[in-house]
């Protein structure tokens, strides 16, 4: 396993837990259902940005700044 994907293991689990004592405290933006809003929100952010550096990436190798797909 890499140091960058258990990094990100990391995180995803820390945000779980996060999650969880959010639930078990009460506070939740929705109401209960607020930690499955978060996981909702966060995927379309993810989506949002994976789109956008794709973009980024595609120009920046059009200018010959960044190497060509192997």
């Amino acid at each position: 396993m890499s140091i960058s994907s258990t990094r990100s293991s990391m995180y995803k689990l820390a945000r779980v837990l996060g999650d969880v004592e959010a639930i078990e405290h009460g506070y939740s933006k929705g109401g209960l259902s607020g930690a499955a809003t978060s996981e909702i929100q966060r995927r379309v952010r993810r989506t949002i940005y994976r789109d956008g550096n794709r973009q980024i990436n595609k120009f920046v190798r059009a200018v010959g700044l960044m190497p060509k797909h192997k």
